[in-house]
């Protein structure tokens, strides 16, 4: 269903903790036989201390436990030219692993349920994944899938 690196647009994101739904990317970042791992990406929500000014790419502050993989906006990720249209972040304390077989039940249909968009480049992934592997804030658990 889902592939590694790609950029996913679901309408209506089920939240495991039971917030509501909302419009949500998500880049896959690995997946096996029985989980599939995704990064939230919320464009919003820059978190990065004031100090750091990194436009593009990651950011990793051992001594504050803190990660984060910063896309520029309007810079293309994407193998078909996909970009974001606003500063956009995924932060590696939020990386969570999903069920495949709920994703299946919940998002049954592509193009209705979800969307995707494009894959990210090979040189995009391979920065996000090393800045995630790289980082302490990045629960062992998800570093494995990672790996």
């Amino acid at each position: 269903m889902f592939l590694p690196g790609q950029i996913i647009y679901f309408p209506d994101f089920f939240f495991k903790n039971g917030n509501t739904a909302k419009p949500k990317y998500f880049i896959v970042l690995a997946k096996n036989e029985n989980d599939i791992i995704v990064g939230a990406l919320p464009t919003r929500s820059n978190n990065v201390p004031s100090f750091v000014t990194v436009p593009h790419g990651c950011i990793n502050i051992d001594e504050r436990c803190y990660n984060c993989y910063v896309f520029e906006k309007d810079k293309v990720v994407g193998k078909k030219g996909f970009k974001f249209y606003e500063p956009t972040f995924i932060y590696g304390h939020q990386i969570e692993d999903y069920k495949i077989a709920i994703f299946e039940q919940v998002y049954p249909i592509e193009g209705v349920d979800y969307h995707i968009l494009d894959l990210l480049t090979d040189a995009e992934f391979t920065s996000l994944k090393n800045c995630l592997l790289n980082s302490t804030s990045v629960k062992n658990k998800i570093k494995n899938y990672l790996r």
